[in-house]
């Protein structure tokens, strides 16, 4: 299965988004051999890998020799050209639009999507990401908003929280941490991937 994350714009959660997917993937019972290409000019995704020791899956740059992994997470970079998109769709198995919950984030994602041409529903999804903890009723309005473009989006949804940055200066994923901020995060991530493989594989 080959799954893309892209964005319109950056600080959206985008490579967070693709090492945990990937954690999840490789911590899943019979997944086989998991890949994260690192195709973002920053690299995050390697600069994480350097540090960590217990990743669940393999990372290398998205120039270098993939293999043959039996599934591969694709981190592209930051504020992705419409036009890209596309060829993106078409090589992937699914493409993750991860996108917060501002009005500015909120509206790139609607203004470029709904100005191409239609894309097939089933290969892309919007992942809203950075959600507070009391945005109940702004994460509604956003559902309602990218619903009313049929937009196809995510019923996961990945909530903000300070575990992220602890885990990431350690070299960790969330699964890796203790407490109770981190076991809710995995398990944001935890169903976003449930979703994914009851649905793509």
């Amino acid at each position: 299965m080959i799954i893309t994350i892209a964005s319109f714009k950056g600080g959206v959660g985008k490579s967070t988004t693709a090492i945990h997917l990937a954690q999840y993937l490789g911590t899943r019972r019979g997944s086989g051999l998991v890949v994260l290409a690192d195709g973002d000019p920053n690299h995050s995704a390697l600069s994480w890998g350097n540090r960590s020791q217990s990743a669940q899956f393999k990372i290398v740059d998205s120039n270098d020799d993939l293999g043959e992994p039996d599934h591969l997470v694709i981190d592209t970079p930051a504020r992705t050209e419409p036009e890209k998109l596309l060829p993106l769709i078409e090589g992937s198995d699914l493409l993750i639009l991860p996108t917060n919950i501002s009005p500015f984030s909120l509206e790139a994602t609607i203004e470029t999507l709904v100005n191409l041409p239609k894309l097939p529903r089933k290969s892309y999804r919007v992942l809203l990401t950075m959600i507070p903890s009391r945005g109940e009723s702004r994460e509604k309005q956003a559902r309602e908003a990218l619903q009313a473009v049929d937009i196809p989006v995510f019923k996961s949804r990945i909530q903000s929280r300070i575990v992220y940055a602890d885990a990431e200066l350690e070299g960790r994923s969330v699964d890796q941490m203790r407490g109770v901020s981190a076991k809710s995060a995995w398990d944001d991530y935890k169903k976003l991937g449930q979703e994914i493989i009851k649905e793509w594989h």
